[in-house]
């Protein structure tokens, strides 16, 4: 199983993206592609249907070495077992999630400014989600915080940085060249004709 300090492509299996039907055939996309953790994200669905997916997603993840990360629902994270879990900034604090799931289930926060940033590695978590860098749909409430922090919030935490909101193939480079060293896709990936091979290309750009 992949550690979270070692992973550099992060998917989320989004369904205001993918239908329930699909879970199953977009996460073996995903992992055969090459992601290196991947996320199940289902804001307008009950915890039990989420459970149900996580648990058919969850021998598919496995199997790849693909750490499984369920966000907000720190009960379903608990009861099925997943490798990871990933709170909001106006979801539970890190220390309460900690509390619920297992010591093994490392757990993710999401930041939107440098403070922020700074907070969540002081409050304990193992990894940060740190945008929206550009506009985007999966989160359309948030104002973009652009590129020009990147660098600085690589300097001031130490933890794994994952840069999202609007990450793809055609701004990777600026991205990287910012000084992102890890990031979040969603859309470009679950909206793409041929899914792993739209990971695997854009993973072998960040060799």
């Amino acid at each position: 199983m992949k550690r979270i300090q070692d992973a550099r492509l992060y998917g989320i299996v989004d369904l205001g993206y993918v239908t329930p039907e699909k879970v199953e055939h977009m996460t073996a996309q995903l992992c055969a592609g090459g992601v290196d953790v991947l996320q199940l994200r289902a804001k307008k669905l009950t915890a039990s249907e989420i459970e149900r997916l996580a648990r058919l997603m969850l021998p598919i993840t496995r199997d790849h070495g693909v750490p499984l990360v369920i966000n907000d629902h720190l009960e379903v994270a608990a009861a099925v077992g997943s490798e990871g879990v990933h709170v909001g900034q106006d979801d539970d604090a890190v220390a309460k999630a900690r509390a619920v799931v297992a010591s093994a289930c490392f757990v993710g926060k999401s930041t939107h400014s440098l403070a922020q940033a700074v907070a969540a590695q002081a409050e304990g978590a193992d990894y940060i989600g740190f945008g929206p860098l550009y506009a985007t749909g999966t989160k359309p409430d948030y104002v973009p915080i652009g590129l020009h922090e990147i660098a600085e919030v690589h300097r001031l935490v130490t933890l794994p940085i994952f840069c999202i909101g609007g990450v793809n193939a055609s701004r990777l480079d600026e991205i990287t060249a910012a000084g992102a060293q890890r990031v979040v896709v969603v859309s470009a990936f679950l909206l793409a004709t041929n899914v792993s091979g739209e990971v695997r290309a854009l993973k072998q750009r960040m060799m």
